[in-house]
């Protein structure tokens, strides 16, 4: 497996449209629950063991070769909120554009003339990976990776908060966003003998209130 590839797909300037999404980040701005380095690591932290849990584990399974189909079908249902079901799938019609660019078509091609408005992120994120040559560990690493990155970013954004904190942020959280990525790969093993039921189910019930909220909102300076 690359190296190389792994760093491509999950480096923040692969053209996959996370830049234009801050993860829940800036509704918990507005409603004071982010207001800096602190609160930011405690979001961030809800964020990994819950929806960031769930995306690892679905695209760990994509990336192993679980039906792309079934799999959406899943996150659909681990997913309350419509406008974060509508963000995954534009997150997710993106990352196609980008990743049938970059790699070898086949089974992203297969992918996005299944899903022609878009299939799931974490979905389409374990296909692309898949792809590469990379592997389960490496589609959770990258979901898990982005699942606290882009509220960062978005935090540096939002309240002018230090690149430096932000990044400490990041580092400060480094062992449990290992102990996820592990999480999420066996759980991604067990799919292949018991199905998308052995796929946790963990709930983030503010994201999905503020993802309601954040969608209603005339102005924002992100779509998620």
């Amino acid at each position: 497996m690359s190296r190389a590839a792994l760093l491509v797909l999950a480096d923040g300037r692969f053209p996959a449209g996370g830049h234009a999404h801050s993860g829940g980040a800036e509704e918990a701005v507005r409603a004071g629950r982010i207001t800096g380095a602190a609160s930011l690591e405690d979001f961030c932290r809800g964020r990994l063991h819950t929806a960031g849990l769930v995306s690892a584990s679905l695209a760990a399974a994509a990336a192993l070769g679980v039906d792309p189909a079934t799999l959406d079908a899943a996150a659909d249902a681990r997913t309350p909120s419509g406008a974060l079901r509508a963000a995954a799938r534009r997150l997710g019609r993106q990352l196609m554009r980008a990743a049938r660019a970059t790699w070898p078509p086949g089974e992203l091609d297969a992918l996005a003339d299944a899903f022609p408005k878009g299939a799931h992120q974490p979905v389409v994120l374990g296909v692309a990976a898949r792809a590469a040559g990379l592997g389960a560990q490496d589609a959770a690493y990258c979901a898990v990776h982005e699942s606290v990155s882009g509220p960062a970013t978005a935090v540096v954004r939002l309240l002018s908060l230090d690149p430096f904190d932000a990044s400490a942020v990041l580092a400060r959280l480094a062992p449990e966003m290992d102990l996820v990525a592990d999480r999420a790969r066996e759980a991604a093993r067990r799919v292949l003998d018991d199905g998308t039921e052995a796929l946790p189910a963990a709930s983030a019930p503010l994201l999905e209130i503020g993802a309601e909220a954040h969608a209603a909102r005339p102005v924002r300076l992100f779509a998620s």
